[in-house]
């Protein structure tokens, strides 16, 4: 008896650290390269800062990127030199290998 009483015991408590930590509502990225589209002036112009608009693009699409750079039919285009440096610029990692 005492051993049943010793595991409901240790279940109940795992329950309560279970759910009494906060909640986090993760969001689902849907991945999409022509959201990166407010990026291309600073990808084609490296002398052109990224706008905020890409900034906020690039780090919601971060997830993404190692999906895009073993897409072939997108292979191409991730691999820009200039890709990296507008990630920088907005202070979002590129992945240096996938």
């Amino acid at each position: 008896m005492k051993r049943v009483s010793f595991v409901i015991l240790c279940v109940v408590a795992l329950a309560v650290v279970v759910f009494s930590g906060e909640t986090y509502m993760v969001e689902a990225v849907t991945c999409n390269p022509i959201e990166l589209s407010p990026c291309l002036a600073a990808i084609m112009m490296p002398s052109q800062p990224p706008s905020a608009a890409c900034c906020s693009k690039l780090k919601e699409q971060q997830p993404c990127f190692c999906g895009y750079i073993k897409d072939p039919t997108l292979k191409q285009y991730m691999n820009n030199p200039n890709i990296p440096k507008v990630a920088s610029s907005c202070g979002v990692a590129y992945p240096p290998k996938c």
